[in-house]
């Protein structure tokens, strides 16, 4: 048998309140390809329904050189200049 402890305290629930949207995003939307097997699939489908939904929006796409390591520090750099969003593809 195995027990799963969860570590959250549920004998006074957390209440939060949800931050209001408008609906838009305008600005730089970034795709983070990290380079797993059909990650840039996800990303061709998820830049066409940006593109539809958030005309006023530009999406720029990025990738890592491997998925095996961390983002490098001056990709990092340049997606945190050029843009407001960013979606990361983690898909296999």
């Amino acid at each position: 048998m195995t027990t799963i402890l969860d570590p959250t305290d549920e004998r006074v629930p957390v209440e939060r309140q949800v931050t209001p949207r408008t609906g838009k995003i305008s600005g730089v939307i970034g795709l983070l390809d990290i380079r797993k097997p059909r990650g840039n699939v996800l990303l061709d489908e998820l830049e066409t329904l940006l593109a539809a939904r958030f005309p006023e929006a530009t999406v720029k796409r990025y990738e890592k050189p491997t998925f095996t390591k961390p983002c490098p520090g001056d990709l990092r750099l340049k997606i945190a200049s050029e843009c407001n969003y960013l979606v990361e593809a983690l898909a296999d």
